[in-house]
């Protein structure tokens, strides 16, 4: 599926995988952010921490009647308030979706997957 924008110079049509990409990269950027973990660990069989070019499987778009949710799957670093690192992902997601893409996303739901102790 995508998203869909109309303009009075026509239509753009956002694939979903490019909305993934984008909130992924937002969510690695903040602070005590691990990085991203796969939404289904074991169909996926993937345990370590997705590299840049499988954000998408870290990421959920969901779509019901012109409302967008985004499930985001995080690994955060040990020693960091979960809380606070969830909120600061939820607020710069929403944050670049609209701004990068003129997207809204109706609800953000932050997943932590993981703690990872770093050396």
């Amino acid at each position: 599926m995508a998203v869909k924008i109309k303009t009075k110079f026509g239509t753009v049509d956002i694939d979903n995988d490019v909305i993934a990409n984008v909130v992924g990269g937002t969510a690695t950027d903040n602070y005590g952010v691990v990085g991203m973990a796969s939404r289904n660990q074991f169909r996926d069989n993937v345990n370590d921490i997705l590299k840049r070019e499988n954000f998408f499987k870290g990421v959920e778009v969901k779509q019901n009647d012109n409302q967008i949710t985004i499930d985001v799957y995080i690994v955060v670093s040990y020693g960091t308030k979960i809380s606070e690192v969830s909120k600061s992902v939820q607020s710069k997601v929403k944050y670049n979706l609209q701004h990068m893409l003129g997207v809204s996303a109706n609800s953000v739901n932050v997943i932590v997957q993981g703690v990872q102790v770093l050396n």
